[in-house]
């Protein structure tokens, strides 16, 4: 780190990197300077102007504080520190007439615009601006772009601060957007008209100072005000993305990023985005039990009577889907291990082996990649598996690290070595010497679901890990499932996988597993939260609660606990997961022992203390599997439509719009290869 220097901003004097730009330094001593264009996750590109301050003893004019650094100030007359201001009448004046500027041609749109209430231009035209404006003249209009489902574009509102430009390029990867023309011929487009190709794209509706992009399933649903906040963690993935749940009455409105450096940034996938209008389709409001192949519904006490009838005496087996909170996969171990049952959450069939923390998530943590020099990815398509790590590979990427991939070649948005898309390839580096010169480097060995899922998983895994081992790697596991960590940790598995678990189960209990087969011939009781496979199959349905309507703890991808909050309320007469466990299991004269969900987390950390530790990764032990020999085939991918990973994405109109889209993207990209 650079020698600190003393600067004075505003009367006090603080000491700062000299690295850092003066709006940098003004955030460090607690001084606000606005601003439209600059933002710290993006290049800068110091053309908005509202940022101007004063510099002490310089040129006679306002400076822009984003694109000048502390160590390009000038000393004072006598070697005194350098002195910039950000209240004096220069730098009022200065900022009174940038925003007459921007308002010249900016419609009076604020009373129908979506952006009212939430906007950087009305609360800095108030506490920067002046309430009058000089000019008469009718004000320029642009033609709207049409940037997709996700996107409305309202481009007369638009004040040029390109912030939309450099997130798709800088951090999305994709070159689609750009700024043609000069003056007030100036706009925003796309290239040729076409509509954005990426699954981050929302993240420019966050970006957009003013409401020239704004959200197109929420345009002219509600305002800032009517909604109540939630504070919550994603499940859309396994990244563990923290997330605002905005409500109006029980409907959940939008689902809007936090910032956690640690994990997500400020980023959020599209499907994390826009996945709540699934959360009011297809949803199972009340129990329903099967008669004459038919179901027909029930009440609460007549269904959960009829599942413990069924199951009492019986071979009983637990399935957990890919979006169980750790409570509910707790509770369903707890009850069918004392029925003399068996578990299983690894319904995909990977092989991640049972107990060995550091083989199912691995010793990497998610901020690791920032400093990586190296970075090796495993039969993972990130972009399609953990589209914001993704984008944290790629700003690793452009800071230098070098990437390879061992897989099918995908377009992961940036260049990568391809090592080979086989077993055989993950064999040859694994077992390749590397140079006490390449082993000081930081770098990470990513692993993906895919290149675990087949008959020999373990073996790869084993090779991966001896891959970490002998570069002096790191291992991250990237999982596909939100609940998978967790369901692990609390050992909610059975020797020999899924197969076994199932095999000769009289009935299977489906705690939301919709991404699995069931043999014919069980009685299946499903409980879940929408109308999908698994209600299809099911002989009893018991109508559980989503991520959004109830409390509960997920492990994400490296192995952090955090907690997701109850924003809204489930439809009908639907239960919490861990409730309707609860009370079956006094249908069941086999009681779990607590009544309340706070019990119930007691026992859980009194059993698995590590997930106690919320939003905290613990250090886990490296215990390298054994080597053993691998198949020929090519890796596949875990996911093959990122739109349709699960019952709330499969029951979203939107979402099923985008794989439309996609589907007939890939197609003309095929023709085209042709």
């Amino acid at each position: 780190m650079a020698d600190l220097r003393k600067i004075i901003i505003d009367g006090s004097e603080i000491e700062v990197d000299p690295n850092l730009t003066l709006i940098q330094a003004c955030e460090q001593a607690g001084v606000e300077v606005p601003r439209f264009c600059y933002h710290e996750r993006l290049s800068i590109a110091g053309n908005c102007r509202m940022c101007l301050v004063e510099v002490v003893g310089g040129p006679p004019k306002p400076a822009a504080s984003c694109a000048m650094q502390v160590k390009d100030l000038r000393p004072g007359k006598d070697g005194e520190p350098s002195e910039i201001r950000t209240n004096s009448p220069m730098v009022k004046k200065a900022r009174e007439g940038v925003m007459e500027f921007l308002l010249i041609n900016h419609p009076l749109d604020c009373p129908i615009c979506d952006q009212g209430g939430e906007c950087d231009l009305q609360d800095q035209a108030v506490a920067y601006g002046v309430d009058f404006s000089r000019y008469r003249e009718p004000k320029r209009a642009s033609e709207d772009l049409n940037l997709g489902p996700l996107v409305e574009t309202h481009m007369t509102r638009c004040i040029s601060c390109t912030r939309c430009v450099r997130f798709t390029t800088e951090v999305a990867g994709i070159t689609q957007m750009g700024q043609t023309g000069r003056g007030e011929d100036a706009e925003i487009t796309s290239y040729l008209n076409e509509t954005l190709n990426s699954n981050m794209q929302g993240n420019i509706i966050d970006l957009c100072p003013v409401g020239a992009l704004v959200s197109k399933p929420y345009a002219f649903t509600a305002r800032p005000w009517e909604l109540s906040k939630t504070e919550s963690i994603d499940v859309m993935d396994a990244l563990g993305s923290n997330i605002r749940i905005d409500t109006k009455g029980r409907e959940v409105m939008r689902v809007l990023p936090r910032n956690n450096d640690a994990v997500n940034e400020e980023w959020i996938s599209d499907k994390t985005r826009f996945i709540w209008d699934g959360l009011r389709r297809q949803r199972l409001d009340r129990p329903y039990i099967r008669e004459n192949g038919k179901l027909r519904p029930a009440e609460w006490g007549e269904a959960l009577a009829a599942a413990a009838s069924a199951m009492k005496g019986k071979k009983v087996a637990g399935l957990i889907g890919d979006l169980v909170p750790a409570e509910a996969a707790y509770s369903l171990k707890q009850l069918i291990e004392g029925l003399g049952g068996k578990v299983e959450c690894r319904t995909d069939r990977a092989r991640l082996p049972a107990g060995n923390r550091s083989a199912y998530v691995g010793t990497a943590r998610i901020e690791d990649i920032d400093d990586a020099q190296m970075i090796q990815l495993v039969g993972t398509d990130p972009r399609s598996e953990a589209p914001v790590l993704n984008a944290r590979i790629r700003a690793a990427w452009t800071r230098g690290a070098q990437i390879g991939l061992v897989g099918k070649p995908v377009d992961l948005t940036y260049p990568y070595a391809h090592v080979g898309a086989d077993r055989a390839a993950l064999e040859s580096l694994s077992s390749r010497e590397i140079s006490d010169k390449t082993k000081e480097k930081p770098s990470i060995v990513i692993v993906g679901q895919g290149a675990i899922r087949e008959a020999d998983g373990e073996a790869v895994l084993a090779h991966a890990m001896r891959l970490a081992e002998n570069s002096n790697s790191k291992l991250l596991v990237l999982h596909t499932a939100a609940g998978r960590v967790g369901a692990m940790d609390v050992g909610a598995v059975t020797e020999g996988g899924l197969d076994a678990a199932i095999d000769g189960a009289e009935v299977i209990y489906n705690l939301s597993a919709d991404e699995v087969d069931i043999q014919p011939g069980a009685f299946v009781i499903y409980q879940g939260s929408h109308g999908d496979r698994g209600a299809h199959r099911a002989d009893i349905i018991l109508p559980g609660a989503c991520y959004t309507e109830e409390n509960g703890l997920f492990v994400n991808t490296e192995g952090r606990p955090q907690l997701a909050m109850r924003a809204n309320f489930a439809p009908g007469v639907a239960k919490e997961n861990w409730a309707i466990l609860r009370a079956l299991s006094g249908q069941l004269d086999a009681v779990l022992p607590w009544d309340s969900l706070a019990a119930l987390r007691r026992a859980l950390v009194k059993d698995v203390p590590v997930l106690g530790q919320i939003d905290q990764i613990a250090e886990n032990e490296w215990q390298p599997l054994d080597i053993a020999d691998m198949g020929k085939a090519d890796f596949r991918y875990a996911i093959g439509d990122f739109y349709l990973t699960n019952p709330i994405a499969r029951a979203s109109a939107l979402m099923g719009e985008l794989s439309a889209m996609a589907a007939a993207r890939n197609a003309v990209g095929d023709l085209a290869a042709e």
